[in-house]
């Protein structure tokens, strides 16, 4: 049985590499020549880690939990404030963040690849980068201001930087040719991937030589598993999961029988 790139998919597949390529080079470029470059960049970051923070929302919502803040912070790393109750909903919770952010970039390869529209896609984007800021971000933060422990600079950054990503997202679907709508939508799943594998990477390598507080080691806290075992399952269910959807985004089956009903 051999595989290739399906036909149809082409397109969107030299889309997405070109999305990919320019994204690597820009971080490397500003990793070790021009440091500037990186705020070309910093607002994909900035949805990532929004991505990342409401990934833990929902999970928490979602088992019953309820949310008392999200913050995120001009270093683009992020936290959500939340009170949860028994192992199973603090395992969901913990998980959602790197997970779903893999989640997310995988459910815009797969909305390019059977061609949705791409402007639906920024909306849904986002709207829901706006009801993260203005809801958790914002009001819930200012509802428990007594018991949280987030600064009042914290909640100014992330109210300004989700209205900016929100109010860019809805221009770029509402006013931006169909072109450069098709390529931010590809940029917004590339940076979704490639945030979340660098972020695993660094919790690894936070795992493996500090004490530092992270998801991983809430995990270890709640299953006494060590934290590094939560790092190589989660690197292995978003390496899974981007597989998948470069499956179902770019690659067409070719049996040698031609009885199968999903052949080209």
């Amino acid at each position: 049985m051999r595989y290739k790139v399906a036909e149809d998919s082409r397109p969107q597949l030299t889309l997405l590499i070109v999305a990919t390529l320019i994204s690597i080079g820009l971080w490397l470029i500003s990793q070790y020549l021009l440091p500037s470059l990186n705020y070309l960049v910093y607002p994909l970051q900035l949805f990532a880690t929004f991505i990342h923070e409401g990934s833990h929302v929902l999970a928490t919502v979602l088992t019953g939990n309820s949310v008392q803040s999200l913050t995120v912070s001009p270093d683009t790393s992020g936290v959500v404030w939340s009170e949860t109750s028994g192992w199973f909903s603090q395992l969901l919770i913990s998980s959602a963040g790197y997970i779903g952010t893999t989640a997310f970039g995988t459910m815009l390869l797969v909305w390019m690849r059977y061609n949705f529209s791409s402007r639906n896609a920024l909306y849904f984007s986002s709207a829901f980068v706006g009801i993260m800021t203005v809801l958790f971000g914002l009001l819930m933060p200012l509802w428990n201001v007594l018991s949280l422990q987030v600064t009042l600079g914290s909640v100014v950054f992330t109210v300004f930087s989700g209205a900016v990503l929100t109010a860019g997202l809805f221009a770029l679907a509402r006013y931006g040719s169909l072109k450069w709508v098709n390529f931010g939508l590809a940029f917004l799943a590339v940076q979704c991937l490639l945030n979340a594998l660098f972020s695993l990477i660094s919790l690894f390598f936070i795992t493996a030589t500090t004490d530092a507080h992270s998801d991983a080691v809430n995990m270890a806290k709640v299953t006494a598993i060590p934290s590094i075992v939560w790092v190589f399952l989660w690197m292995g269910i978003s390496i899974l999961m981007i597989s998948v959807g470069l499956r179902l985004y770019a690659v067409s089956q070719k049996a040698k029988q031609n009885d199968l009903p999903f052949e080209d």
